[in-house]
């Protein structure tokens, strides 16, 4: 193996050596080392005897390791203050003499051992007979209280027992935290202490998700202070809980391990959560997660109670890693709505699964009871109906055919189809009658559009239903419509058009728009984003003096900067043809020709979540200001700004210019004007082989660089949205447009709209942030050998694909950076999101 993989595999490597006693050859260049288990070279387990290394440090340090291994130079690597592994010389004696006798007769041995050293007896070993086993497994079982609080899941793994690590893995937005609090929620009600360490959430995030779960109350509105008398009891409650709850910043598994000894009667540690991705604020986070669940693994053993970890990530390579005892993974499959949970023990692999319903509004989970073959067949069970007091008789009876459906029993639906007859289900169940005259559109427009749907009683039932449905909308007006799209094609530029067509400085912002959101506010955007920039530590300006902004770097700024593509591929033919939407507005909506050269396929339409907010999460860009730092040699990475580039060569097929638009605008000297996320792009096609030659940078406006900033305001639109987009609605409607008042506020374009802020470089930095996400994600695809047929804006792409299948290297989902995907046969218009 190479150092490079080794150094990207070293966890593995090690834990590999530790618990299998593999060693490993690794080579860089001409030297070479091994990595191998103690036991080959036990003079390593003396303490200061060889250079020793934690594995964070000897992971970037392992090219100088290898080296120095390799001229004879041991070098031991440790957890912690525990050595668990070295690296030895393949073939080169062992040359540097350690200070203790017995480690310098190993040394001058070559450091190999070829048998396992005998153990020994000097203190004696704890050993128990059989009987003894047998006597303490059936007197003792889970603690009092010691329960997920979810009966299913207590029948498929036996419940939480005392000395085992649980590891709940999920990824982020499936609910892998409300495992967590269900079980920390049984043990309160038992009045058995619980340690809740939060790496991640907060105490206020946990405090009100325990309150919404055990009320039945309303997340999102907790987060107003807003109390029903209801909550208000169960607040009076839950006052007095013994529940720990350590949110405290550089939260370690070693902290945990130090605070638990402290607790009380401790019967549960809660772990929320470990992140997979590298976050240098979360040391519970990336290379560290082998390390801390070691720590906790003992931790549940020494304290003898069950440790409950949530990790944000259902991938195998990470979980099989880490050191768990029992291991929950949780999945949801497009169209159900259900969470399925596969039980895994350390040495037998999966052992069972169970099912658990979402209850997201409520931040919890529900057990699922079994379905009865009536209800299964389409009959839905009494209790179930929806009643009869509202809506018409084709809602109702819409409503009755999806159960089977919306319950998970049967599968087979599109996940947006599931979703919305869902959404029915629930506005007539609660007499939500706005709901129900809102959803009449979109349900009316997926019936007409023809739902491919399995087959059996329950597929034919929903599928008369929804003819039943669209049955009114067929014989209105048909004439006054064909004469609506007539005119729509005879008129010169449709509404759609002309939005295209708007102003640069028109950016939609309004008087007040810059004035906080009142108290209660669904999402205070504004307030939330404001404050991020006020605590950043590095001082930055939110507002460029109104006598500065005509020189400098800010009249080179442009809209033409975001790099935003709008591309179609060269074989393909574009045309604007003429649609009324369903609330009659005429419109003009791109149709492609996909030639038949390209073989069988649909149109595979991509919609990408939340673009700008998820590029909030790391903008590259000056908090300060921005100083002239002219020509430069290369880019510096300690820096940000703007830069004047050449445009690069590109001639990747069926790829559009990695800049997007701005190829279009060059200056005289075919010169462009770039933010940092598009010289970062451009250096990395550079690295990778893709650009024939570096970025040229003839200008520079650069300050001190951060990535940063925004990332509070992206934490908290992130977590607002995974509760209301599961709700919809006005409230989601109101959260979006805050949202995108408060990024448009960034840089307001008229002199006569107030703002707190007046930073173009910021803006335009973090909507060419979201560009190149999107760029690179499709780049990625074709890559893979994907047919890209449209990229554009910062959140739509259309690959020719297979019927149902989208590309892998998107996510499906309703989480920022995830996507919608919808398939649309040859010859049809592309519709938005709106039609």
């Amino acid at each position: 193996m190479n150092a490079s993989d080794a150094r990207r595999d070293l966890y593995a490597l090690v834990k590999r050596a530790e618990d299998d006693g593999v060693t490993t050859l690794i080579h860089k260049r001409e030297d070479r080392a091994l990595l191998a288990p103690l036991d080959r070279f036990p003079a390593a387990r003396k303490a200061d005897a060889f250079p020793s290394w934690v594995l964070s440090a000897a992971q970037k340090e392992f090219g100088d390791l290898i080296s120095r291994a390799a001229q004879g130079q041991p070098q031991v690597l440790r957890r912690n203050t525990t050595p668990v592994a070295v690296l030895l010389p393949v073939d080169s004696p062992i040359s540097s003499t350690p200070s203790d006798p017995a480690a310098h007769h190993a040394a001058t041995a070559g450091g190999a051992v070829t048998s396992q050293p005998t153990p020994s007896r000097e203190h004696g070993r704890r050993l128990a007979t059989l009987g003894d086993a047998i006597g303490a497994v059936l007197s003792t079982g889970s603690a009092p209280g010691l329960s997920f609080g979810l009966a299913r899941l207590d029948e498929a793994t036996g419940g939480l027992h005392p000395g085992r690590l649980v590891l709940v893995a999920a990824e982020p937005q499936v609910g892998g935290s409300l495992i967590g609090l269900a079980a920390a929620r049984a043990a309160l009600a038992r009045n058995a202490c619980v340690l809740y360490a939060a790496s991640g959430p907060s105490s206020a995030d946990i405090t009100r998700r325990i309150i919404a779960a055990e009320a039945g109350g309303d997340y999102a509105r907790l987060k107003t202070g807003v109390l029903t008398e209801d909550e208000q009891k169960v607040v009076e409650r839950l006052r007095h809980a013994p529940l720990l709850i350590d949110d405290g910043s550089d939260l370690t598994a070693e902290a945990i391990a130090d605070t638990a000894p402290l607790a009380d009667n401790l019967a549960l540690v809660v772990v929320d959560r470990l992140q997979r991705a590298r976050n240098p604020r979360l040391p519970l986070s990336g290379e560290h997660l082998l390390e801390a669940s070691q720590v906790l693994r003992e931790l549940a053993r020494s304290q003898n109670v069950p440790v409950l970890a949530v990790l944000d990530t259902d991938d195998p390579a990470v979980v099989n890693l880490l050191d768990a005892d029992v291991i929950l993974t949780l999945t949801n499959a497009p169209g159900q709505q259900v969470t399925t949970v596969t039980v895994a023990e350390r040495d037998l692999g999966i052992i069972g699964t169970t099912s658990l319903r979402p209850d997201l509004a409520h931040a919890r989970f529900l057990d699922t009871t079994p379905v009865a073959p009536a209800q299964a067949a389409g009959t839905p069970a009494a209790a179930d109906t929806v009643p009869d007091t509202l809506g018409s008789a084709a809602d109702r009876e819409l409503a009755d055919a999806a159960l089977p459906f919306t319950s998970g029993a049967v599968k087979g639906l599109p996940a947006e189809a599931t979703r919305l007859l869902a959404a029915l289900r629930t506005a007539l169940a609660n007499g939500r009658v706005k709901d129900l005259d809102e959803l009449h559109a979109p349900v009316q427009a997926m019936a007409a559009a023809g739902l491919p749907l399995p087959e059996g009683d329950a597929g034919r039932r929903l599928a008369a239903a929804l003819h039943s449905y669209n049955a009114p909308a067929d014989a209105i007006g048909q004439a006054s419509t064909e004469a609506s799209v007539q005119a729509a094609a005879d008129s010169e530029l449709a509404p759609d058009d002309a939005e295209e067509a708007m102003r640069d400085d028109d950016d939609g912002l309004v008087p007040g728009d810059e004035e906080e959101e009142p108290e209660g506010a669904v999402f205070p955007a504004l307030k939330i984003l404001k404050d991020a920039v006020k605590r950043s530590k590095m001082h930055p300006i939110p507002v460029i003096r109104t006598e500065d902004r005509e020189d400098g770097p800010w009249p080179l700024i442009s809209e033409d900067m975001d790099g935003e593509p709008g591309w179609v591929h060269p074989d393909v033919t574009s045309a604007r043809v003429a649609h009324v939407r369903g609330n009659g507005k005429r419109v003009r909506r791109d149709q492609l020709d996909v030639p038949a050269s390209f073989g069988d396929g649909v149109l595979c339409l991509i919609d990408r979540n939340g673009s700008y907010p998820s590029a909030c999460s790391a903008v590259p860009l000056a908090p300060n200001k921005l100083l002239h730092t002219g020509p430069l040699d290369a880019f510096d990475k300690t820096q940000a700004g703007i830069y004047q580039i050449s445009i690069p060569d590109w001639g990747y097929p069926g790829m559009p210019h990695p800049l997007g638009r701005l190829v279009e605008r060059p200056d005289d000297q075919g010169r462009v004007w770039v933010t940092t996320p598009h010289i970062k792009q451009l250096e990395r096609l550079y690295r990778d082989g893709h650009l024939a030659a570096p970025v040229t940078i003839h200008d520079s406006w650069t300050g001190k660089a951060n990535e940063s900033l925004f990332k509070p305001f992206y934490t908290a639109a992130r977590e607002v949205r995974t509760e209301l987009v599961q709700v919809g609605g006005e409230r989601y409607k109101n959260y979006k447009t805050r949202l995108s008042i408060a990024l448009r506020l960034l840089w307001p374009k008229r002199q006569e709209q107030r703002s707190p802020f007046w930073r173009p470089d910021w803006r335009m930095s973090m909507v060419a942030e979201a560009s190149v996400r999107h760029w690179t994600v499709a780049f990625k695809a074709v890559q893979e050998g994907h047919t890209l047929i449209a990229l554009r804006n910062v959140d739509a792409a259309i690959f020719w694909t297979p019927p149902g299948t989208p590309p892998a290297t998107y996510r499906i989902g309703t989480g920022f950076g995830e996507v919608k995907a919808k398939f649309i046969p040859r010859g049809e218009f592309i519709p938005e999101g709106d039609d």
